[in-house]
């Protein structure tokens, strides 16, 4: 006799909504859920396995024997597996044994909805019931008045396991983070924390990009309800909280999506669309219905039940195009002859629709590297309707130029000035990640020329050009006290180094950095559109100097920036300025509490001098390899 009992949490409408694509809170229907059944208790499990002939539930409770617990197919042709096993409770261990009638194939796997995983090694999904008494009321009020990009939003970047570990190398738990991380975070005063992927993932150096259990907080550092406690207090903290989010692709590992049911179920069939060289990984069939419907379910997940503020979608250049890392012959153009991934386009659109329509205040934020026209543009007007973008361009432009020797410079000034012909053409985040301090390419301290003095002057002076260009901010952990080497996953960042005052001088620079964008409306109010930027000199390659005018709503409180990229002092150095009165400088990169050598301006009287086409100009004195930010009063 079956022990499992006939139950069904779908109604009609919720199958229709799947099969159509347009189901985006399947994770309260499908998975392993808690419930009471005439007076029992036990577990509702739902599964979606359509070329399956028999799906049983497998665990801890009946010796992992297949037949003991099999689920009842619906009806209704949607291949959703379903029934009520009673006696069951919270931390079962259990999989899907499917016997598929594709070629009699047989597959074990953990839940696609699991709502918590065993830690690697172990592949086992656990029946959960993650419950929270939230204390963010106040954060998650102000972001909803807040809804919009005209705000601050400096981020950290972090690999949980290895921002800092215990004694004798140990991950530091959820709990743990919530305080350590929290108040990191909070006295270097950014805005955001971004967190590198937390779903359950099964192999370590893939860094969490190869995901297994997507409705899943990692085991690795805790309960999920724990991963809540350190959401809630960052929250808590006025510091919003950010996902990578990986809907690119997925392992082949034989616990997770891949070949589900004996047949290509979450995957695409086809190997040119459904396999990635790169990564060797499977790529989601964004043209079936079940598996969009799949997808942004996951998305709309973390905003819903853990209150995140915003998802950084992974790899989005690799989604949009057919021919992404294949060869002439290996890839299959659109109906229009065309290269562009069209199921991709529409999936994506319908993600970031169902995103804004539903959470006030958060933002999606594409990780594209190509010129794909309009992915931070609405729908309506036929953007794919993200937030943000990284801005790529900027990164490598400003890297490149960064590492040549000083006395270069004046021969590639346009690599540092390029970027503002297409600053505004998306609304851009500037991203100094995890991706440009791995496989060789040095910390981003390390990419600095000169002697000690002028490499830590001259990551003093790229942080502030970065601040005080227009767009959102990201900077990967351990660049804010500049780690010397490359990051390492599978230890701490080298904290020591704060012994030292170099380091200690570039970690006072971010948290100054972060002071001023907060403060200053001239830095964020308009950082996405051309009404916030305005050029005053960008030629003066002979000098390597550049100069420009920050603006936000209030004209007064207009920002002027000037940038040295050399290690020579300029004294009367002139710019034009657009109006009369006095100069006060609010920031400079040389100052000795960041570790420079304390060449500033006191208040400089603006003259009726005409310079750089303007009425007015003022004379000053630039330190080396410095910035220095003036308001005019």
């Amino acid at each position: 006799m079956n022990k499992v009992q006939a139950h069904s949490f779908f109604t009609d409408v919720d199958i229709d909504l799947f099969k159509a694509g347009k189901h985006y809170r399947l994770y309260e229907k499908l998975g392993a859920h808690l419930t009471e059944i005439d007076g029992k208790k036990g577990v509702y499990f739902a599964v979606w396995a359509p070329s399956a002939k028999v799906v049983s539930v497998v665990g801890d409770f009946n010796y992992w024997l297949e037949g003991e617990h099999a689920l009842n197919v619906r009806w209704d042709g949607s291949g959703i597996w379903e029934g009520f096993i009673p006696d069951i409770d919270k931390g079962t261990k259990y999989k899907y044994k499917i016997h598929s009638s594709h070629n009699d194939i047989m597959t074990e796997k953990a839940d696609p909805f699991a709502f918590y995983c065993e830690t690697p090694p172990h592949t086992a999904s656990v029946v959960w019931d993650t419950k929270h008494a939230w204390k963010d009321t106040k954060w998650m009020d102000n972001r909803q008045d807040k809804n919009g990009l005209d705000k601050p939003y400096s981020v950290y970047e972090v690999h949980l396991g290895s921002w800092r570990r215990a004694e004798g190398g140990r991950f530091l738990s959820y709990i743990e983070l919530a305080d350590q991380l929290v108040d990191y975070v909070k006295e270097m005063s950014f805005t955001h924390v971004e967190f590198m992927p937390i779903m359950e993932y099964p192999y370590d150096p893939s860094w969490g990009y190869q995901l297994v259990g997507y409705f899943a907080p990692t085991s690795r550092f805790g309960k999920p309800e724990d991963f809540m406690v350190l959401v809630d207090k960052l929250h808590q903290a006025g510091i919003g909280v950010i996902l990578d989010w990986v809907p690119s692709h997925f392992p082949s590992d034989a616990h997770g999506l891949g070949f589900f049911d004996g047949t290509h179920l979450y995957e695409h069939p086809d190997i040119r669309k459904g396999y990635h060289p790169d990564w060797k990984s499977l790529i989601f069939n964004y043209g079936r219905n079940e598996v969009r419907s799949f997808l942004i379910s996951n998305a709309i997940f973390w905003l819903d039940k853990y209150h995140i503020d915003g998802l950084r979608v992974d790899a989005v250049a690799s989604m949009l195009y057919l021919d992404y890392s294949r060869n002439d012959g290996e890839w299959e153009p659109n109906i229009y002859g065309g290269r562009e991934n069209l199921d991709t386009i529409s999936f994506l659109k319908d993600m970031n629709e169902e995103v804004y329509r539903s959470f006030e205040g958060v933002q999606t934020i594409a990780e594209e590297s190509t010129s794909f026209p309009m992915v931070s543009r609405p729908t309506y007007i036929g953007g794919l309707g993200f937030g943000m973008k990284w801005m790529m361009g900027w990164m490598h432009d400003t890297l490149e130029y960064f590492k040549k020797e000083a006395i270069y410079r004046r021969h590639h000034q346009n690599d540092l000035t390029f970027s503002m012909t297409y600053a505004f053409t998306e609304n851009f985040m500037l991203p100094l990640s995890h991706d440009e301090v791995v496989y060789g390419k040095h910390s981003i301290l390390g990419r600095m020329p000169g002697d000690e003095w002028q490499r830590f002057a001259n990551l003093r002076l790229l942080y502030s050009f970065m601040f005080t260009h227009p767009g959102a901010k990201l900077l990967f952990m351990g660049s804010e006290f500049g780690q010397s080497a490359e990051w390492n996953f599978e230890q701490s960042l080298d904290w020591h180094l704060l012994e030292y005052d170099h380091h200690k001088g570039i970690k006072n620079t971010i948290t100054a950095l972060n002071k001023l964008y907060r403060k200053q409306p001239a830095l964020y109010e308009k950082q996405f559109t051309a009404e916030g930027f305005e050029w005053i000199n960008y030629g003066d390659n002979e000098n390597s100097v550049i100069s420009y005018i920050r603006k936000g709503n209030d004209p007064e409180e207009n920002l002027i920036v000037v940038c040295n990229m050399t290690p020579v002092i300029r004294e009367d150095y002139r710019i034009g300025i657009p109006v009369s009165g006095k100069l006060k400088e609010i920031f400079n990169s040389d100052a000795t509490e960041f570790g420079g050598s304390g060449v500033t301006n006191k208040k400089l009287k603006v003259e009726a001098i005409t310079w750089n086409g303007r009425e007015f100009s003022a004379a000053m004195t630039l330190p080396p390899l410095g910035v220095i930010v003036f308001s005019v009063k």
